[in-house]
């Protein structure tokens, strides 16, 4: 199936790891013109920019200038914007409301949800210049389910999937699309780094945290395929979202979790 992606120029934020990573690399693979912003460029980012000719841009978008950079280097580059993702996210594991300081809960959404609005700010105004395009912001299903170990982190999902439904009855006329994807857990550093969630689960249960992600994990949250989700299938729904083919879908968000979230 041709999604349409070939020479769009797209823009993916927190690139270096995870689902921003794996979002980078599918759409270069499609064609697309990809411009990644992240703190550093990792190995994984490096071999995109060698093999696939991503833009990789070393960029703290976690500063109130960070997304303007990016945007202002994808357009230097390429003379115009037709896709944002917004795939940076920030998560740190509580042991209770009650622990989590202001310096805390900005930090979470500084880089949660203020970087998502920064860099739809600076994109927009090239986005309509270009005619239209497509923002996709990468939220979670923890946007809807209590989970007090991520309270903050969960408080900035849901900013954003409000960001998310203002922006497309704004900019929907103009021919802007603006849609979210939803993950539950997804097998990224999030979880498999040292210290991470499955590092936490695996010490509560008494196991390694590779069966913790693997079995614990889609037991006790209730995923019903039996298996947490690859960061790959968030890039391939984020391919058809961004895509032409999705030309009447905006203000729309879509869960990836297996089944986990089992209301409507």
């Amino acid at each position: 199936m041709d999604l349409q992606l070939q020479g769009k120029v797209t823009l993916v934020t927190g690139a270096s790891k995870g689902i921003g990573l794996a979002l980078a690399e599918a759409f270069a693979r499609e064609g697309a013109h990809v411009v990644a912003g992240s703190r550093s460029v990792t190995p994984e980012l490096e071999e995109l920019r060698e093999n696939h000719g991503v833009t990789a841009v070393p960029v703290d978008l976690s500063t109130a200038d960070g997304p303007d950079t990016l945007v202002r280097q994808a357009v230097d580059r390429h003379g115009r914007v037709d896709i944002l993702i917004n795939a940076l996210g920030a998560a740190t594991p509580r042991t209770s409301f009650l622990d989590i300081d202001d310096a805390e809960w900005q930090r979470i959404f500084t880089m949660t949800l203020f970087s998502a609005v920064r860099a739809s700010r600076a994109a927009l105004v090239h986005l309509l210049d270009a005619g239209g395009g497509a923002v996709l912001n990468i939220g979670s299903i923890n946007a809807r389910l209590p989970f007090p170990m991520v309270v903050d982190y969960s408080a900035a999902k849901a900013a954003l999937s409000s960001l998310t439904k203002s922006l497309s009855e704004e900019f929907a006329p103009r021919g802007i699309r603006v849609n979210a994807i939803a993950p539950g857990p997804v097998r990224t550093p999030f979880w498999t780094a040292p210290g991470g969630f499955a590092d936490l689960t695996a010490a509560q249960a008494g196991t390694t945290a590779q069966e913790a992600l693997d079995v614990v994990v889609p037991q006790s949250m209730g995923i019903s395929t039996g298996r947490v989700t690859e960061p790959h299938e968030v890039a391939d729904l984020a391919l058809f979202l961004a895509s032409p083919l999705a030309g009447n879908i905006t203000g729309a968000e879509f869960t990836i979790d297996g089944g986990q979230v089992k209301t409507w």
